[in-house]
Parts: C-alpha cells; structure tokens; sequence
C-alpha cells in the first residue's frame, strides 16, 4: 500500500513540477512579448493562475509523504518520542480533516460550476476543469496523512520509502 501511495504521489509530483516549468516558460515568453514586440500572452493570467493551483495540488501529497510540510516544534522539542509522536499523529489527522474538506468542496464546486457553465472571463475556458483537477490532489494528501497518522498514533515507524 505504501509503495503503491509513494509511485502515485512521486506521478503527482512530476506532472506538478511541469506544470510550474509551463508557467514558468509562460510567463517568460509572455514578458518577453511585452518588452519587445508589446504584445503579451493573451490570457497569461488566466493560465498562470490555473497552472499554480494545480502544481500546488499536485505537489502537496509528495511533501507530505517526505514531511515536507513546515512542523513548528518550538513546544515540542524537549518532549519525549512518543509525545511527539502522538502530537505528530494529531497534526496528521487534522491535516487529514482540511485535505477532505479541500477535495470535497473543489469537487462540488467542480459541479456546480460545470452546471452553471462558468468560464473564464479572459479565455473563456470551462472553470469546472480548473476545480476538478485540484479535488485529487487534495484526496492523496488526506490518503497519506491519514496513513501517517495511523502509523504515529499506533507508535510505528513511518517509512515513506520502502515497506512499513
């Protein structure tokens, strides 16, 4: 199961890490026009936008995985292993709760959006895909946190790169 998580968010990530190396050339090539030839990308916003949304999605699960995530343990550091363990486990399963409440909501709100048929103002690009493709994202972070939580909570070792 582990290694199973770790392939799908390491896929994740790779295609997050695209997506931010197309809005960098995006930008680029948009801020080059501009300066040269004054004539910008159409819809770069637009597209910058989407395109950041989506890495950060997409890249949310492999920094979980890897505890990547910013852990403030200023309260924390003089405590034992298993205190810090449970809080950690505790940290897990909040964080569990808000990436379910994310991957719900951008699904709804996929729909609703789709059924309303909103675009953009700029592009005129179908918003619905924008939300849906933030929802998986979301759903293999809350996989993973819970996975770790169960892990901390049960004071097992968390072993994101091999068998646990």
């Amino acid at each position: 199961m582990l290694t199973l998580l770790r392939l799908t968010a390491q896929w994740f990530a790779l295609v997050g890490g695209l997506c931010a190396g197309a809005v960098a050339v995006l930008t680029v090539v948009s801020i080059a026009g501009r300066s040269l030839w004054s004539t910008p990308l159409h819809g770069d916003f637009e597209l910058t936008q989407f395109g950041t949304a989506l890495c950060i999605s997409l890249c949310l699960p492999w920094c979980q995985l890897n505890g990547g995530n910013i852990i403030v343990d200023f309260f924390t550091a003089r405590a034992g292993r298993r205190t810090q363990a449970v809080l950690d486990g505790i940290g897990a399963v909040l964080l569990s709760a808000m990436m379910a409440l994310l991957a719900w909501r951008t699904a709804v709100g996929a729909q609703s959006v789709l059924e309303a048929r909103e675009t953009s103002m700029i592009l005129g690009l179908p918003m619905w895909v924008v939300y849906a493709v933030l929802a998986p994202g979301f759903a293999l972070t809350l996989v993973i946190a819970l996975c770790q939580a169960w892990a901390q909570l049960r004071d097992r070792p968390w072993n994101p790169g091999g068998v646990a």
